[in-house]
């Protein structure tokens, strides 16, 4: 699971970033509020990388992703690209669980056919 949800997180590094340069050109908002809000998001991603396995992290990727939607409230394109990534974020989390069960009986046989003697 953590390669498949690092990898759609890894995305959204990148599409906030780009984000925040289309934010800027908003005459509402301060270089230092787009880039702030920005780099924080830009950062929960990466941070997310290391947490995704961890007690809480899925939920913590949700919680993203439903910034990154209501972010399109800024950039309207964001909308569009927020459930795009929402919808990637969601099949990460349930094909890399299958994933990870799937390795875990195939380790389990492996282990239950080796000779005890090897």
């Amino acid at each position: 699971m953590r390669t498949l949800c690092s990898s759609t997180l890894i995305g959204e590094f990148f599409v906030i970033g780009f984000a925040g340069l289309v934010a800027m050109k908003d005459p509402d908002l301060s270089m230092a509020q787009v880039w702030t809000v920005s780099g924080i998001a830009m950062f929960l991603c990466v941070l997310l990388c290391g947490l995704v396995t961890r007690p809480g992290g899925v939920a913590l990727g949700w919680a993203l992703q439903i910034a990154l939607i209501a972010s399109g409230f800024i950039v309207p394109t964001m909308f569009v690209l927020g459930v795009i990534f929402a919808a990637l974020w969601w099949a990460s989390v349930h094909f890399g669980r299958k994933v990870d069960e799937a390795k875990a009986r195939f380790a389990a046989q492996g282990d239950k056919t080796s000779p005890s003697g090897a």
